[in-house]
């Protein structure tokens, strides 16, 4: 994944979400959030729940979703190569889900702030996890490794691949070869 435009110095949850109509809401939905910002349940509808979080590394199941120590900060490439369950392998593979980027500056402060609190973690202003950027997921654009992934670890018990690279011809985004095209909402309207 490559961004562009994301707030440098801060966290920036990623993940790839499976379920809803596997979709990104259009650029003008009006959401819940200050001023009819896009919270992450206002779009849950379109791109469902997390299925694999993007940490910069340990776990990447759904329980890592607001892991915020562990994501990329600022605008870095990321490039990492996931383990994912067979199911989920599946999913990716019939073209379901999306990659959703979350972190917004909304006021244009420089920082995380505001006065509504995120609609995932009261403790968090919504900026840290509102929906930044969308890109659906385009199989023939992919590269889906066969067998196990380069760490040793082998195929599934019934022989299907649940290796998942993100990065590099796999999964590219902004700028990139189009396998993810990012649709961005602009924090003024």
């Amino acid at each position: 994944i490559t961004p562009q435009g994301l707030l440098e110095g801060a966290p920036h949850a990623q993940h790839i979400h499976i379920g809803g109509t596997n979709s990104c809401p259009s650029n003008d939905m009006e959401g819940s959030g200050a001023n009819g910002a896009l919270q992450v349940t206002d779009a849950a509808g379109s791109y469902g729940a997390i299925a694999v979080s993007l940490t910069t590394e340990g776990d990447t199941s759904p329980d890592s979703g607001l892991a915020v120590d562990r994501f990329p900060v600022g605008n870095p490439t990321y490039s990492r190569t996931l383990q994912v369950s067979p199911e989920v392998a599946q999913q990716i593979a019939e073209g379901d889900g999306v990659v959703v980027l979350h972190g917004v500056d909304l006021n244009g402060s420089g920082t995380y702030d505001g006065d509504v609190m995120s609609d995932l973690d009261p403790s968090l202003p919504e900026e840290a996890t509102d929906p930044a950027a969308c890109g659906t997921l385009d199989v023939a654009s992919m590269s889906m490794p066969g067998g196990g992934a380069d760490t040793g670890a082998g195929g599934t018990a019934d022989g299907s691949s649940a290796a998942f690279v993100v990065g590099g011809a796999a999964l590219v985004a902004a700028g990139g070869a189009g396998v993810i095209a990012l649709r961005r909402r602009d924090a003024e309207g």
